[in-house]
């Protein structure tokens, strides 16, 4: 069963839901909200795909952050960052046997799951 991270009411991540629903892909969600994050699980994919991947610098939660924090940024500070504000982790963060998939879209999902 593929793992399914994020925070529930987000709009991509109800996209997500919706399509893996109606493809009939079961699924386990782990909201951001509810602890579904921890150092470990952070460290994992830090390691597998680097911060920069992970972090969304287009959202309100990256702008919020003082530009010498972003100018700084660093795996430490990254990681730090991360786990004191997951919604900055791009959404939904799916992990499926040992593939990290970011995102969202119906055309990357139909190659991944079929």
């Amino acid at each position: 069963m593929i793992q399914v991270y994020g925070i529930k009411n987000c709009d991509t991540m109800k996209k997500a839901f919706k399509w893996l629903e109606e493809s009939d892909i079961p699924y386990e969600f782990h909201d951001y909200k509810k602890g579904a994050l921890n150092e470990a699980l952070l460290d994992q994919w830090i390691n597998t795909l680097g911060w920069e991947a992970l972090a969304n610098k287009r959202g309100t939660t990256w702008r919020k952050l003082s530009e010498e924090e972003k100018n700084s940024m660093s795996d430490a500070l990254a990681k730090k960052v991360l786990l004191e504000s997951p919604s900055i982790i791009k959404r939904p963060l799916i992990v499926k046997e040992e593939n990290i998939i970011l995102g969202f879209k119906a055309e990357e999902y139909q190659k991944i799951f079929s």
